[in-house]
């Protein structure tokens, strides 16, 4: 589609080949079209200076400042022994403070010549310190000088507003700058992918005018008018990849599922000790609605940790079987399904005895597949599937391997979405004579915008209700390196909880077996270090286990378990747990999702400001799943102004996992969220902020829906195909299907 050859024209035509060797492997930069897309980062006002009061440390940064003096000093060094090496030393100004250039040796001769008093410029370089100041060693520059001389660089800084862009330490912001202007005239054969309505109907510029603007604004108007269309542009043209993929699983077939009347379903409902919360019946009547239709449904569960999502995903499963299906759930680890095993099985009592002596009328068989199963008990378990025997299949990714054949598939539960790829998710989807119903289900709350953004192409259930009979968890931060007795606190709550005959988590970052490298274990690590506390690798969960049996624990019975242990001593260790035989575990993050121990009442969480908000409401709802009150205590050594402890406070304080799901978001880059980060792309969100600007997503998503129902192949928009096209080249179609 040969639509827009001068935006596809390669950056190494245009620029030369070594800066588009440096754009393409820094920036990700390949083409025009790319580079056009690069946007500012931020303005400078020709007339105000940047603020070097706060400039960042170990950062490159661009300032735009007039030079106050300039000294050349000479002194003796290894090289130049007879005082004859050179320092030269500028201090810049901005009014709000001062900054030290350093150059030295050869370097000085021509910034001493360049930079007098007076003169402005903008530098760019890493901020460093030395003797307790900030400096710049070695800063590039760029004069800017006044009107008369110089026309390249007066007409590469058009307009009052110099644009600061994302740049690298080996391509400094202004040669973005000029290798930008060099482009823009192509920016008028840009194809607008916003069909004309809509462009009209919301009173927003054209594409060519957006990228003129956004990148030789004359006013602060210019920049709104254009981040304004550019975010409608990244908001629709995602959204319609969504809205289609929506459209293309309406139209495939599926079996219908309803439950018999007295059923399964029925005999499991009847066998409850207890009702159903009111959030859990609407749930299930949205799924139930669902599983009635003939093309699959496609939905996402979002449950606060312990709403009850097992329960409501097994009364789906159990609906199914009723129908003469199967129904299987995939758990990420093999510990997860295990455990959902015996929670499937408690719960239904003899109604999983399907074939069995003493079963009950209605029973069926639960079966469970894993990797590590003998060979004998694999065999026995995949007759079952193939023969329809098993009516309920608990497994991991065991279950998509080619020799798993199911006699009549009709439900997927994919549990803990984000562990899973839609690779993964097609292939079990191809196990069943028509496509099963998928109903995927996460204990991590996503605030409604992300997803609509990440999960567009699911509809969306939230279970925010939690279940009689749960009890409440207090949550503190414990300072140990400001008040180390509270530490010592720490362990005297645990004992106290072990005497009430109660058990307790301790968690830590890292396992402790790396060898002598501690920064393999570093590595692991989710959040960027931040003063002292971080020169040491994580606390490892073999040697806190250790230092605890010996010290404040001594006489406890105390386990450790982590993710490189063998499958069956993993479930060796939580078995005893579960059975209250160990006091306390000592454990990496394997127990963050599904483990399910009512007895454990207390959890420390040790080097807390080394795990993302969400992961830490996820392990503390670990506490407290049964009557007694939980309590989960946040250890950090960070000092009391930083933003880890910031993030540990906002967690202490409040329970609900969405409001925390909106602090972690506004506190880490939206690419994370948008799981681009992990792969070390860019995240196709420039100009677009997922909680800002919910509004425009909610909107998007609706224009999009009917743009899709009135023309699924955009036969009447070609240049919204071709937007299309270029976000979801391979990377972003991995992008929006891993969610």
């Amino acid at each position: 589609m040969d639509l827009v050859p001068a935006l596809q024209e390669p950056l190494k035509k245009v620029l030369g080949p070594a800066t588009a060797k440096v754009m393409a492997e820094h920036l990700g930069l390949h083409t025009v079209g790319d580079l056009l897309h690069h946007y500012p980062r931020r303005y400078e006002e020709r007339g105000q200076l940047t603020h070097l009061a706060d400039l960042p440390m170990d950062e490159h940064v661009t300032v735009v400042a007039q030079v106050a003096d300039a000294r050349l000093h000479t002194f003796a060094s290894s090289k130049a022994p007879r005082g004859k090496g050179q320092r030269l030393e500028v201090t810049i100004t901005d009014g709000s403070g001062r900054l030290q250039l350093v150059f030295f040796g050869n370097g000085v001769h021509k910034p001493h010549k360049e930079l007098l008093p007076g003169t402005r410029a903008m530098f760019a370089g890493k901020v460093s310190v030395f003797n307790r100041r900030l400096q710049l060693a070695h800063p590039a520059y760029e004069l800017l000088r006044g009107d008369t001389e110089g026309e390249e660089t007066v007409e590469s800084w058009a307009g009052a507003l110099i644009p600061l862009y994302p740049a690298t330490a080996k391509l400094e912001s202004w040669k973005l700058a000029k290798a930008i202007q060099t482009v823009l005239p192509s920016a008028q054969e840009a194809v607008d992918p916003l069909p004309e309505s809509l462009r009209e109907g919301r009173g927003l510029v054209s594409l060519p005018e957006a990228l003129l603007k956004i990148h030789r604004p004359h006013t602060k108007a210019d920049i709104e008018d254009a981040r304004a269309r550019l975010k409608w542009d990244e908001a629709f043209v995602l959204q319609i990849a969504l809205a289609r993929r929506r459209h293309a699983e309406s139209q495939l077939p599926a079996v219908p599922r309803k439950p018999g009347p007295d059923g399964l379903l029925t005999a499991f409902d009847d066998r409850l000790p207890f009702t159903l919360t009111d959030g859990q019946q609407k749930v299930s009547r949205e799924i139930f609605d669902d599983l009635a239709t003939d093309h699959p449904m496609h939905r996402l569960l979002q449950g606060e940790v312990g709403s009850g999502k097992t329960l409501v995903a097994l009364r789906a499963m159990l609906a199914v079987v009723d129908s003469g299906g199967q129904a299987v759930m995939l758990a990420p680890t093999e510990v997860l399904a295990q455990q959902h095993h015996r929670s499937v099985v408690e719960m239904m009592g003899e109604l999983a005895e399907g074939g069995m002596l003493g079963g009950a009328e209605h029973a069926t068989k639960v079966v469970l597949l894993t990797g590590s199963m003998g060979a004998a008990a694999r065999r026995h378990a995949l007759l079952d599937l193939a023969t329809g025997e098993a009516g309920i299949v608990i497994g991991t990714h065991a279950l998509i391997e080619d020799k798993v054949q199911f006699h009549d598939l009709g439900l997927v539960v994919v549990d803990e979405q984000h562990r899973f790829g839609v690779e993964q998710r097609d292939a079990l989807r191809g196990k069943g004579k028509q496509p099963p119903h998928l109903l995927v289900m996460t204990a991590t709350p996503i605030p409604r915008t992300v997803a609509m953004t990440v999960f567009g192409d699911l509809e969306t259930s939230v279970l925010d209700q939690l279940p009689a009979g749960r009890s409440p968890i207090a949550s503190h931060v414990v300072p140990a390196a400001d008040k180390p007795h509270f530490l010592a606190r720490a362990w005297e709550r645990v004992r106290e909880e072990v005497s009430n005959g109660h058990q307790a988590y301790v968690v830590c970052p890292r396992i402790g077996d790396e060898g002598d490298d501690p920064k393999k274990g570093a590595k692991q690590s989710k959040q960027p270090p931040e003063g002292d506390a971080d020169k040491r690798p994580p606390l490892a969960v073999l040697d806190v286990a250790e230092q605890l049996a010996k010290g404040p624990l001594q006489g406890l019975k105390v386990e450790v378990l982590h993710g490189r242990m063998q499958p069956d001593d993993k479930d060796a260790v939580m078995r005893r747990f579960a059975a209250g035989e160990t006091d306390v575990l000592v454990a990496t993050t394997v127990i963050e999702v599904g483990v399910n121990v009512p007895n454990a009442t207390a959890m420390v969480i040790m080097d807390a400001d080394r795990f993302g908000v969400s992961q830490l409401h996820q392990l503390r709802g670990r506490v407290g799943r049964g009557s007694a009150p939980g309590l989960c205590l946040l250890v950090s050594e960070m000092p009391e102004a930083s933003a880890a402890r910031q993030r540990l406070n906002a967690v202490a304080s409040t329970r609900d996992g969405f409001e925390l799901s909106r602090i972690d978001l506004e506190q880490r880059r939206e690419g994370d969220v948008l799981g681009q980060a992990q792969s070390g792309a860019r995240t196709s969100l420039r100009v677009l902020a997922v909680i800002e600007d919910e509004e425009i997503i909610a909107e998007a998503r609706q224009e999009a829906a009917a743009v899709v129902a009135a023309d699924p192949e955009l036969t009447g928009l070609p240049g919204l195909r071709t937007a299309l096209e270029a976000l979801l080249d391979e990377e972003r179609e991995q992008y929006l299907e891993k969610g």
